[in-house]
């Protein structure tokens, strides 16, 4: 659903249970509303009070005038009345609980929002809550906590699952100078989430809106509708950046085969966030330095020019920035000889540009100039400057604050001396920046903002005649398809499946004996992992011996048959897939066999999945070099293995009904890429 666009520009607002008593929400939410200068009007409905903060308090709801917005902040059992009235004869379309009591405490609770919502919904009004801290913009600032951070329509939206969270994280981007336009605090969402909201900001999105989108999510329950918006706004030229917390590995489900033990919850966010192109953060100060870093031009390049009059800062940038694949050029510029002239003799201009502790703003503009005319081995420069606290250094940040506005290449501040130059840098933070404070964690943000992929979500074509005899195949079926419908859709989808023979009695053997090529690989046929049962045999050279393992093989529990195979020789590979709820099917891919699951050079995408986004992870696999060929020994058809996995993505776009699909090994030499063994199972 649309937000109601009074919940943002409302021009009445009433406050139910406000308070003179600033320690209560009641309280505190009015006296912020007051303080941010609300311009419309404003009312207060207290049972027991005749003025409270200096305005005329109503005893009850049923006294107001019509009202665009309702803030709530009275004991749960008495919000659907409440909301009743307003809804219904107030002509309220906008509301805010900040409550407790609802869906997070009981079932009794869980039966009151129920019916808030319903009550709402008659009207067309939109709910934000219950059980937040409310909503801030720049039209007015109804929460019940501080700090009111820095409010500019060229600010950041920020999205929270957490009310709590939403006030660290704006008191810690305080410090920094990172504004913000919005901030939602969605509570138990029980009309709208931060699904809803970020398709509210990205279907009234115009060129004068921010672009820099952050989320705090605890549960993403709409995974597609996150999808869609994420990759909308991103289109208009937005970036988003997202903490996903409670993705641990206990969360993580059981499953009964490879992939499913690996494609757990957080691997799931990984490839949702990866598609849609969201940066993803795990901690609070990250997403802010991120949040910073969006903040400042693009980087266009991977080459970093660290200029500073401290070693050691300098010294640790360049270790986090080396370990992140960011580069760190020397320069050997013609030019840079005539720059170390104008500076102290011992400067460096090697890079780091080390101007020494004595160096001053002259130096520093002289050095950023040459930068960014000259050195074009340079893509941006990071600031290293503090004080002993010997001197002021307003001119030094009047450089910087000059240069970063007119440079063509970014400039990063990093300004550690947070006690010696406080008010320098609050100062500097007036004008309009945001500031880092520790190298170490701006090396890291910026690696991760510099590589952050961009993958566009392919439409591909349908053909209806192909997804009709595929569906045709598993019409009927449950759970583990047996081996010769998994033929039949391998041969369907023209997937290399090795030749076999699923015999289950050993005297069939003799009606088949002229077609086996020995060495042979032997299966057994029921349980789900053969290899934990001891159900796989290779090597078998002769006639003999095969009878031998047949009966061995047919001892074991769940033993149906037996699947005789030729033994095939290359390097191992693994595509697998897995249904994750309603994230949809992740495809995992990499280096297969036995050890998939301990070595775990794989890669997950989430379908469909593009040529390009397929072509970049098999790249980014540890042992793609081994892929290619190395040392003179032939590598693999790689242009095979990414039209195999480019058509399993299709295989589960034509029938979602495949839960789970491991195929492993895949044989593959420099010749071509046979599948070896293969389960797919339906549900």
């Amino acid at each position: 659903m649309i937000l109601h666009p009074l919940l943002m520009k409302p021009k009445s607002i009433a406050v139910v249970g406000a308070s003179d008593n600033m320690a209560s929400p009641g309280g505190k939410l009015l006296k912020n509303l007051i303080d941010h200068n609300f311009k419309g009007d404003l009312y207060a409905v207290n049972p027991k009070k005749r003025n409270i903060q200096g305005l005329k308090a109503f005893q009850q709801v049923n006294d107001l005038p019509e009202v665009d917005l309702a803030i709530i902040a009275i004991a749960a059992k008495y919000c659907v009345e409440t909301v009743q009235i307003l809804a219904h004869k107030k002509n309220t379309k906008a509301f805010i609980i900040i409550s407790a009591g609802f869906s997070e405490q009981d079932e009794e609770g869980a039966q009151i929002e129920s019916e808030i919502v319903k009550i709402i919904n008659e009207v067309g009004g939109t709910l934000l809550g219950p059980n937040n801290i409310g909503l801030l913009n720049t039209n007015y600032a109804g929460v019940f906590t501080t700090p009111i951070p820095k409010l500019d329509p060229k600010g950041v939206d920020f999205i929270s699952g957490s009310g709590a969270t939403a006030v660290f994280i704006m008191e810690a981007a305080h410090s920094n100078g990172l504004a913000f336009n919005s901030v939602f605090s969605v509570g138990n969402s029980a009309q709208i989430g931060v699904e809803e909201v970020l398709a509210y900001l990205d279907e009234t999105y115009n060129d004068q809106q921010p672009k820099i989108k952050l989320l705090y999510i605890e549960s993403i329950d709409k995974p597609r509708k996150l999808l869609k918006h994420a990759i909308s706004l991103r289109k208009k030229g937005c970036r988003i950046a997202a903490i996903k917390a409670g993705s641990s590995e206990a969360g993580s489900r059981a499953a009964s085969s490879h992939t499913g033990a690996i494609a757990n919850s957080d691997i799931a966010v990984d490839a949702l966030f990866e598609k849609a192109g969201i940066i993803r953060c795990h901690g609070r100060v990250e997403l802010i330095h991120v949040a910073g870093l969006l903040t400042y031009p693009q980087l266009k390049g991977k080459n970093i020019g660290i200029i500073t009059h401290a070693g050691g800062p300098a010294v640790m940038l360049t270790d986090i920035l080396s370990k992140n694949k960011l580069n760190i050029p020397s320069i050997t510029n013609p030019k840079a000889e005539e720059l170390k002239e104008l500076l102290y003799p011992g400067s460096s201009v090697a890079n780091p540009i080390d101007f020494l502790a004595t160096g001053n703003a002259e130096q520093l503009e002289n050095i950023i100039d040459y930068c960014d005319k000259y050195f074009d081995e340079i893509d941006a420069m990071a600031v290293i400057f503090g004080s002993p606290g010997l001197f002021r250094v307003d001119d030094v940040y009047e450089v910087l604050h000059q240069k970063i506005n007119m440079a063509k290449k970014p400039i990063y501040p990093i300004l550690p001396s947070v006690v010696n130059v406080k008010e320098e840098i609050q100062n500097f933070i007036a004008k309009g920046h945001f500031v880092f404070f520790d190298e170490v964690l701006f090396g890291k943000a910026l690696a991760k903002v510099y590589q952050q992929k961009h993958y566009v979500l392919p439409k591909p074509k349908i053909d209806h005649k192909l997804r009709k005899k595929l569906q045709n195949v598993i019409t009927g079926t449950q759970g583990y398809l047996p081996p010769e419908k998994i033929q039949q859709l391998f041969a369907l989808m023209d997937i290399p499946l090795v030749k076999e023979w699923e015999l289950s009695d050993k005297e069939q053997i003799n009606a088949h004996a002229n077609s086996f090529t020995y060495p042979l690989v032997i299966k057994v046929v029921g349980p789900v992992h053969k290899t934990d049962v001891g159900g796989v045999v290779l090597n078998i050279k002769d006639e003999r011996s095969l009878r031998v393992y047949f009966d061995k093989l047919m001892e074991i529990p769940e033993a149906n048959a037996v699947l005789i195979q030729p033994m095939l020789s290359g390097i191992e590979l693994f595509i697998g897939v897995n249904r994750e709820a309603d994230f949809g099917h992740l495809i995992v891919f990499g280096m297969g066999g036995t050890q998939v699951e301990i070595i775990k050079d794989l890669k997950v995408g989430l379908a469909p999945l593009s040529a390009f986004e397929i072509k970049d992870k098999i790249k980014a696999l540890k042992s793609y070099k081994l892929l290619k060929g190395y040392r003179g020994k032939a590598g693999i058809d790689i242009a095979q293995f990414e039209r195999l996995i480019q058509k399993i993505s299709d295989l589960v776009r034509y029938l979602p009904e495949i839960a789970e699909l491991d195929i492993n090994p895949l044989m593959a030499d420099e010749k071509g890429i046979t599948a070896v063994d293969a389960r797919v199972r339906i549900e």
